[in-house]
């Protein structure tokens, strides 16, 4: 492998979901002025809204959007405007 690709701030991370707690560690060259300790070792501490623990597409919690329902709204709504 090459030797010196990686940016010099290239070390490990930890990404915290603040929806449901989760943390998790890898690498990144994010900037963060936190930090979290984990297993006692301190990390810098990256803040993520959502993640693949709470992800919708992951978890299998999904909502159900009525389609059907917006298209014929949208219908109804510009149907005076057709020639």
């Amino acid at each position: 492998m090459k030797t010196d690709i990686h940016p010099e701030n290239y070390r490990l991370v930890a990404f915290k979901d603040m929806s449901n707690e989760d943390v998790f560690i890898t690498k990144s060259t994010a900037n963060s002025k936190e930090t979290i300790e984990v297993e006692g070792v301190e990390y810098p501490l990256i803040k993520l809204e959502i993640s693949r623990t709470s992800h919708p597409y992951y978890t299998g919690k999904s909502k159900l959007v009525d389609t059907a329902g917006r298209i014929d709204k949208f219908k109804n709504k510009y149907a005076k405007f057709k020639k």
